[in-house]
């Protein structure tokens, strides 16, 4: 479903742990983030693109390598592939296209393309790297910690956020690279707010929203969390239970990210 729409800016909504696929339109290209996740609702995104794109190129910009991030990129192989350096070079790329195919296979889902690792035409190896278009620029910075390959972008004029895996409205931190990475990526992520002029934030899983106060809000929970984990007691994960809807669904979560920070400090 569309999630949200306004002006250039649509974002489609998985069925699946609101999972986003954010599109924009620019006068020279469409971007997207990370087609996923459904057959049907990859079909109903690609006929969305057809619809609008024209002669435009196409870029999809990866925010990570996780499996449900990528499922989609098979169906558009005309696309500029934007990624960081780490995703390009991930070592597993069979491995995340095998969780593919066992999804798949899992659920009895048929696909009209054949998954496959993208290949990276634009690769992000440093903060601040910026592509530069007729009527935008993207600014790019490296994001690790949920995975060791994350990346954020900001598009300006327009202060768009795209965060991936990070300050969800629905998902607690997920650390499953590196603590002190994932501490000093939020902090990053504050520091974008104050160095761009943020009208909308998009995250890989949940709400996009344009209220300056849930934008802050999301970064400090995280920061509130991060704090906590590392003396962690019943009150934080009572904490999560109030703050997150579907905490008990993702609830196991919590004492690997503990055992994780734990075993680096």
């Amino acid at each position: 479903m569309i999630q949200f729409q306004k002006n250039n800016i649509t974002v489609f909504q998985s069925a699946l742990y609101m999972t986003t696929s954010a599109i924009i339109q620019t006068n020279e290209a469409v971007i997207m983030t990370d087609p996923n996740w459904l057959p049907a609702e990859i079909e109903e995104i690609k006929s969305y693109i057809n619809n609008i794109k024209g002669d435009k190129q196409l870029y999809i910009i990866y925010t990570h390598s996780d499996f449900d991030h990528i499922i989609g990129s098979g169906a558009f192989p005309g696309a500029k592939v934007i990624a960081s350096k780490q995703f390009d070079e991930n070592p597993n790329k069979e491995d995340i296209i095998q969780k593919i195919k066992q999804f798949d296979q899992g659920y009895y889902l048929n696909r009209s393309y054949s998954p496959v690792y993208p290949t990276v035409d634009i690769v992000v190896s440093e903060d601040g790297h910026k592509l530069e278009l007729d009527s935008i620029t993207m600014t790019f910075y490296q994001a690790p910690g949920h995975t060791d390959d994350g990346l954020f972008t900001v598009i300006e004029p327009d202060g768009l956020f795209l965060s991936g895996d990070y300050l969800s409205d629905i998902e607690f931190p997920f650390i499953f690279s590196n603590y002190q990475d994932y501490v000093n990526t939020i902090n990053k992520a504050e520091n974008i707010l104050l160095n761009h002029q943020i009208t909308t934030h998009i995250p890989g899983h949940g709400s996009t929203t344009q209220d300056q106060q849930e934008i802050q809000k999301r970064i400090e929970c995280s920061k509130y969390y991060l704090e906590q984990l590392l003396r962690d007691n019943e009150e934080l994960e009572k904490y999560l239970s109030r703050e997150y809807p579907f905490f008990e669904g993702m609830k196991s979560i919590h004492p690997d990210n503990k055992k994780m920070a734990n075993q680096e400090l």
